[in-house]
């Protein structure tokens, strides 16, 4: 029998080579791995259904089931529990000194403010209003937003909370320098601040060590992107999650060994090894692990977070994310015979 041909759009990620180069293959499947940015593919699948598998926002994810659920059909899209990219946030908040008359340390001053976000769902700024909202007291509803691109997809807002949409091209982190804009929140360095202007400040600077008490207090180290199989695929071949899931894992694992052979870098760091002892210190052997369990305390925040921001109509069930045959996690060293 012949294998099954499926597109898989997804990043160009140190963790997925082995799946690109196919030193790493999925039991059953012909993978077309297409190396793409998250963004277009995002847009992408969520407009078009453009491919069989592709990487996707896990809060677009998270809304696109509810919103399925809500109508009583079935969701376009069953995830499984690999998780290609996932970032602290403390890190992307923003803001104008001289519109707070000074050097802030908390978050709790952006009340009564308008900030700048990307785009009100994605999954960073979920992360991120959830850490404002239950690790510094802010209350949301007194914050207003500008949106700087249009919504993947459709959702609500909050009571109280308002969201304008800013004209094509317009860079928030210029708003933020010339005062527009008091604050941002972001996936990425504004180029403001890239520039060194002194009207953009970070508001951690010592994020890093802030991000490790985080994880440390809460167990959650946020996941933004997740991998996302059509449904009609899933239906027609329900075993193709468990056999991606194991790829996923294996090639994971792979990038593993690769990265631990330090004594000849294969990353351009010159401190790679303290890098990857300190990684394990704070998160264990798998320190970028995938499976529901690993990460349950980031999915049950992912899940409240969307619910507490008007993006799914109810606070979903880690459960319904992902495809029942991969529940259960896959630890380190049974992935690699794939």
């Amino acid at each position: 029998m012949a294998n099954l041909r499926l597109t898989l759009a997804c990043g160009p990620y140190d963790r997925t080579q082995p799946i690109i180069d196919g030193a790493v293959r999925a039991e059953g499947i012909d993978i077309t791995y297409l190396p793409l940015q998250p963004a277009e593919i995002f847009w992408r699948q969520l407009q078009y259904r453009e491919f069989d598998v592709s990487e996707m926002s896990m809060s677009n994810y998270t809304t696109t089931v509810a919103a399925a659920l809500e109508k009583g059909e079935k969701p376009p899209f069953i995830a499984i529990p690999v998780f290609p990219s996932r970032v602290f946030r403390h890190a992307y908040f923003f803001y104008n000194p001289d519109k707070f008359g000074g050097v802030l340390k908390s978050p709790k001053d952006f009340e009564g403010k308008r900030g700048g976000v990307p785009e009100y769902s994605m999954t960073a700024a979920v992360y991120m209003r959830g850490l404002m909202q239950h690790d510094y007291g802010v209350d949301l509803s007194k914050l207003s937003w500008l949106q700087g691109r249009t919504s993947r997809i459709a959702h609500g807002l909050p009571k109280g909370v308002t969201l304008e949409q800013a004209p094509p091209g317009t860079e928030l982190g210029d708003l933020v320098e010339s005062g527009e804009l008091d604050f941002m929140i972001t996936a990425n360095n504004p180029l403001a601040f890239r520039r060194n202007s002194p009207k953009v400040l970070r508001l951690f600077p010592n994020y890093v060590e802030l991000e490790k008490d985080y994880y440390t207090r809460t167990k959650i180290y946020p996941i933004m992107h997740t991998v996302a199989i059509k449904r009609e695929i899933y239906e027609a071949d329900p075993w193709v999650a468990l056999s991606l899931y194991k790829a996923f894992c294996a090639a994971k694992e792979r990038c593993y060994r690769m990265l631990l052979d330090a004594g000849s870098p294969k990353a351009s760091f010159a401190w790679l090894q303290p890098m990857i002892e300190e990684e394990q210190r704070v998160f264990g052997k798998d320190w970028y692990s995938y499976g529901v369990d690993a990460n349950r305390a980031t999915l049950e925040a992912l899940c409240q977070y969307t619910h507490e921001h008007a993006l799914t109509f109810r606070r979903l069930k880690v459960e319904e994310l992902f495809a029942p045959s991969t529940m259960r996690d896959i630890p380190l060293g049974e992935g690699q015979h794939v």
